[in-house]
């Protein structure tokens, strides 16, 4: 059993890439990347093909974290149909997920914080316009997040098939 999982943001350039490569390296680290794949897109398409955010780098490399082979995508579709999981960083990303979403869509589609233990943010700020501080942030919350969602997954593991 493979759990697909996409973290989405507006540009995916600081956050989403930001969850992805800090979930990405938590669930190497659990020894369950063959059973849990990733990735991350954003709801506009400004910034398709390029890499993360410089200043996203440089804060996640701070704390031994390498997005850069990450690039930025957009969601489509098809999305909807490859992802059990497709975790917005706010909730305007949120509506347009919902938006886009085809009424037959099964899977999971909520806020990423909703797994986290930190109950003072709900959504994962943009740090895109503000200073480092914003990146740092970002990561203190995203980290939370990635360690619940993680704990999530692997219950899931744990639970017998429905059929």
């Amino acid at each position: 059993m493979t759990i697909n999982v996409m973290f989405v943001c507006l540009g995916n350039i600081c956050r989403s890439p930001t969850a992805h490569g800090i979930f990405q390296h938590k669930v190497e680290q659990a020894g369950l990347a063959d059973q849990i794949y990733i990735e991350s897109s954003g709801t506009g398409g400004w910034h398709v093909g390029k890499a993360p955010d410089p200043r996203t780098l440089s804060a996640a490399s701070r704390r031994g974290y390498d997005f850069s082979a990450l690039r930025a995508q957009q969601v489509t579709e098809q999305d909807f149909q490859r992802f059990d999981y497709i975790l917005a960083m706010d909730e305007v990303n949120l509506e347009d997920l919902r938006r886009m979403a085809p009424a037959d869509f099964s899977g999971h589609l909520g806020l990423f914080l909703n797994f986290g233990n930190r109950r003072d943010y709900r959504e994962v700020p943009d740090p895109y316009y503000g200073g480092g501080d914003g990146f740092n942030l970002v990561l203190d919350l995203v980290e939370s997040a990635a360690e619940g969602l993680l704990d999530h997954l692997q219950q899931d593991f744990a639970r017998p098939p429905l059929r």
